[in-house]
């Protein structure tokens, strides 16, 4: 089997993209419980998951809020330049 075709499957096919990342973030909060933390500086360390639900919902915020600001602030209409 040939990789790059996998990848362009999972690319073409939204819904198993979906539901792959899914499992990925799923696995690396079941996976995060078993890791044992040896040096504590805030309280939020110690909740299992919190890394990877943080990460994911940053990411997504990111692209969320930039995809805004291009619609609402870098977009023009289509009679800009013919002004």
């Amino acid at each position: 089997m040939d990789i790059g075709k996998i990848l362009e499957s999972l690319v073409n096919n939204t819904r198993t993209l979906k539901r792959v990342s899914y499992v990925v973030l799923a696995l690396t909060v079941a996976i995060d419980f078993f890791i044992s933390r040896h040096h504590h500086v805030f309280f939020w360390e110690d909740i299992p998951g919190f890394s990877a639900v943080y990460g994911f919902i940053s990411c997504v915020l990111i692209v969320v809020i930039s995809k805004a600001l291009g619609h609402y602030w870098l977009e023009r209409s289509e009679e800009y330049y013919n002004d």
